[in-house]
Parts: C-alpha cells; structure tokens; sequence
C-alpha cells in the first residue's frame, strides 16, 4: 500500500468484541493503515462495524449507522465500509442487499481475513462477503493492537456449548475451543514483560476452560499458574457459569494471592421454573450455595451478575423469586435486562411472551433494589485501606474535582484525591475510603502511599511516543495492554455466561 489509509473502528457489545477489536486493529495497522484521530465519526478512509446479535435492536442500530455514512461514502472516493461480528456471522448477504453501499463482510470466525477482503474489494470493486462456518485459527495468533499500557484481555477459548434458550451466541461463535495452557501463559508472560500488571482471562463460558483439553481442573490450575507469574498483580476472569462453577475454582480463587476477590456470576433468574425454561442448568439453591462458598472462602469478594426480567412465561410469583435471589446474594452491582426477542433463539418463538409494561414494571422494581443493596455493601467499604490501581478514563469529572480515579482490588470504581507528587494509570495509591455511593467509593483525605510501577512505566512510555506503530507479535504472544476500563464497566452480557 502506497499511501498510508485511516481506519475507523466502531465496537459493539461484549468484552469478546472489544478484544476482537483490538484484533481488526492490530491487522489494519500491520498492512499499512493508521487509525484516525478520536472522534473522526465515520471520517476515514475505511470503517469497520464490529457488531453485536444479542442487543436490543443491534440490527437496527447498524443499519442507521450504515444509512449515515452513504452519503459520507458517496463525498469520498475510495472510502471502504466493513461489517464484521455477530450479526455479520447471523445476516451475512442481508448485509449487502438492505446496505449496497457496504463493501466486506466477514464473520466471528474469519477476523484475520479482514485487510485482504478490503484489497479484494478495492480491486475487484464490488462487495466481498466471507462467512467461515468454522474457527480457521484461534484469535490470539493474529497481531493486536491493545488500548491500554497496563491491563490486557487474555481469550483462554472461544465458542460455547451451552444452550440458553435466549442465547444466539454459540450459533454465531461455535462450540468451545480451548487455547493450550502453555500458550496462555507464554502470552501472559510477554504482556507482563512489556509492563501490563493486570489480565482479565476472557471466555464465552471461562469457567468451561479444559472441556475441549480433557481436564476438568484445567481452569483452576490456569489460575494458580497465572499466581506464580513474577510481576503480575492483579488477575480476573469472566464470566463463568454456575454449572461449571466448582469448589477447586474457589479454592485457587482464595489461595492465589495475585487473584481478585471479584467474581461475576451470571444469575439471569432466581426462579427454578424460568431457568429451566432458559435452559440453565442450575436452580436457585446451587447458585446461592455457591455465593455461600465464595464468601466463605473470600470474605471481602465482590459478587456481580446479570439477570434478565420478563422472560416468556414469568409470572409475578418467579419474579418474586428473582428479588429474593438478589436479596440473600447481596450483590455489589448487577446488570439487568429487560428481555426482548431475539430471532433465531427459541424464546422467541415461546408461549407467554410478557407485555412490555409488565417487563418495565418489574424492571424498576429490580433495579430499585438491587440499587438499595449496592448502596448498602458500598457504605461497609468505609473506613477500610484498599490499594488502588490507578485507570485512565473512569473519572468523567477528575479534572474538576482535582480527583484521580482507579480500581480497588475487588473492582470497586474509586476516586480519590490526587496526591501531590505524579501519579500515572498502572500506578498503585493507597487511599483510605470515606463515602460510598451505589456506583462508586470516595477518598476524600490525602492520598496515603503511591507506588509507581512498571505498568505506569509502560503508559508513560506510550505517552511519550504516541505515533510509534506497535508491530504484530504472533504466536499466541499479543501487545501489551488491553481497554480500560476492565469488565465491570461493561454489561457482560452477549453470550458471556
């Protein structure tokens, strides 16, 4: 490629896209493209649309998105449209027939195709459509392009074989493949050499790791592993399911020093009947027996969830149930959904589909207590002395309130008066916490001890050479980095769990 082209990517949905992303990224710049400034809103010379089949409406939304950029696209010679994901795995040829002007398509399993569909298409000069039906090679052998200097995404596997009933996932992504352990570790271990000091193990069902490899304890030996690391401090993992959710997991959890006391458990409902209907195979008592064993073994664990309000056939009586799964389980946050169909799932072709007034009702009933909850295991953070590691980008009101922001070991989003000497994302402060609110803890007194570590090494030597290409390291062995902020500050939702 003669002239170097911009490249714009718009991500949609779960952790799994957002690290897909990172991906597309990665091979884009790796075949001479270089990303546009911030903001550029479809001013680029190629925009891609990483999408998502499990939202509410995703393809509606793509398609308005689409709408938008034709007459950017009709004003610029040579712009190219790309649309990649989920829902490019689900629609394929619809793409092109409802948005002509689109000119790749490519699915869940084919990413690495992505920088040779364009050049096919720029040639050729008309729309490529490529849809692997399945994996042709496993995501982390591509080059990536990770968004932060001191926190990584790390896919142990890809695919699931669940089958949620309100879950189009493992139609879209393939049953589960898993990554060899040494290639995971040698991974993490070229990440902590560049400076990253926090990885989140990512997996449709993480917690599943070793049903492909035969080892039912793979996963948690994936994580004592990940504890014998020298320089890595922090390790989280989601989501994980119930099923799978065994007492040699909680163990390696408590045991393994550099493991977060955080956890996020899919619920999706407290009824028995409704998780039977979904095709979850646990009831309400396992899944608290095992919030039990957790805070046994963890006291101090932070436990998240996703639920799903208004799945066909849900009467007041199961939601009822729901409230008082999320009462005994105390949740610190919970991501909460209203259900919608979602073509191609077979709840959507399910008797008892629930009025939508009713499903809004019983949502703002949900969310109301849940709220109250959070609030409540919030305000026991007081008083207490967490080390913080600081972020970049979760303090929309830092600036003005001379504040910095960052996460407690247990994930907790917390901001803190910015001490008086330098402090950089990756660094480490002790803070001691003096308010708590639903969503966040306050630090309101002088910051205590800051540590200044090699992951605040690695950004700032980001900062300094902000133009520097990253160049492709393959083999299972990606960049350094991953987005900030970490799961928490994202619905989880899209299949993981």
């Amino acid at each position: 490629m003669d002239v170097q082209r911009s490249y714009e990517i718009r991500t949609y949905g779960c952790q799994m896209n957002v690290h897909d992303s990172e991906r597309l990224s990665g091979l884009l710049e790796g075949a001479g493209y270089v990303r546009a400034p911030a903001g550029a809103d479809g001013d680029a010379d190629v925009v891609v649309f990483n999408t998502c089949a499990v939202r509410e409406n995703a393809d509606n939304k793509l398609y308005g998105n689409l709408g938008r950029l034709a007459p950017m696209k009709t004003r610029r010679p040579g712009m190219q449209i790309a649309v990649g994901g989920c829902l490019a795995q689900k629609d394929r040829d619809t793409i092109v027939t409802r948005a002509p002007w689109v000119d790749v398509v490519f699915g869940t399993h084919n990413i690495g195709k992505l920088p040779v569909l364009l050049e096919r298409a720029r040639v050729q000069e008309e729309a490529q459509v490529e849809i692997a039906e399945s994996l042709e090679a496993f995501p982390s052998t591509l080059p990536t392009r990770r968004e932060s200097a001191y926190a990584a995404w790390v896919s142990i596997s890809v695919g699931c074989n669940n089958t949620c009933t309100f879950c189009i996932v493992p139609a879209l992504r393939g049953k589960e493949k898993d990554r060899r352990p040494g290639d995971i570790l040698a991974e993490i271990e070229a990440l902590v050499s560049e400076g990253v000091s926090e990885i989140t193990l990512l997996g449709q069902n993480v917690n599943a790791y070793g049903s492909d490899i035969g080892d039912r304890e793979a996963f948690s030996k994936l994580l004592r592993a990940c504890g014998k690391i020298e320089g890595l401090e922090r390790v989280r993992f989601t989501s994980p399911h119930p099923r799978d959710f065994t007492d040699d997991v909680i163990a390696a959890m408590a045991e393994t020093p550099n493991v977060m006391p955080q956890l996020h458990m899919p619920l999706q409902s407290g009824s028995d009947t409704v998780l039977k209907a979904m095709r979850r195979s646990y009831r309400q008592e396992r899944f608290l027996g095992i919030i039990s064993k957790v805070r046994a073994a963890i006291p101090h664990a932070a436990i998240s969830t996703d639920i799903i309000v208004g799945f066909p056939g849900e009467t007041e009586e199961d939601f009822e149930q729901t409230l008082h799964t999320v009462r005994e389980a105390r949740f610190a946050n919970a991501f909460t959904f209203q259900y919608s169909k979602r073509p191609g799932t077979p709840a959507a072709t399910m008797d008892g589909q629930i009025p939508k007034e009713v499903v809004q009702a019983r949502y703002e009933r949900l969310v109301a207590v849940q709220e109250e909850i959070s609030w409540d295991e919030n305000k026991k953070q007081v008083g207490r002395t967490l080390d913080v590691m600081v972020a970049e980008g979760e303090g929309r009101k830092d600036g003005a309130t001379h504040r910095l922001s960052g996460r407690a070991p247990d994930n907790r989003l917390v901001h803190f008066t910015k001490p008086d000497q330098e402090v950089r994302p990756g660094d480490v402060v002790t803070v001691e916490i003096t308010y708590a609110a639903p969503h966040h803890l306050l630090a309101e007194g002088p910051a205590g001890a800051v540590r200044r570590t090699r992951a605040g090494d690695a950004w700032q030597k980001r900062q300094d050479a902000p133009a520097a290409k990253p160049a492709g390291v393959m083999l299972g062995l990606p960049q350094i980095g991953v987005p900030a902020p970490l799961p928490a500050a994202a619905a989880p939702a899209c299949g993981l769990g």
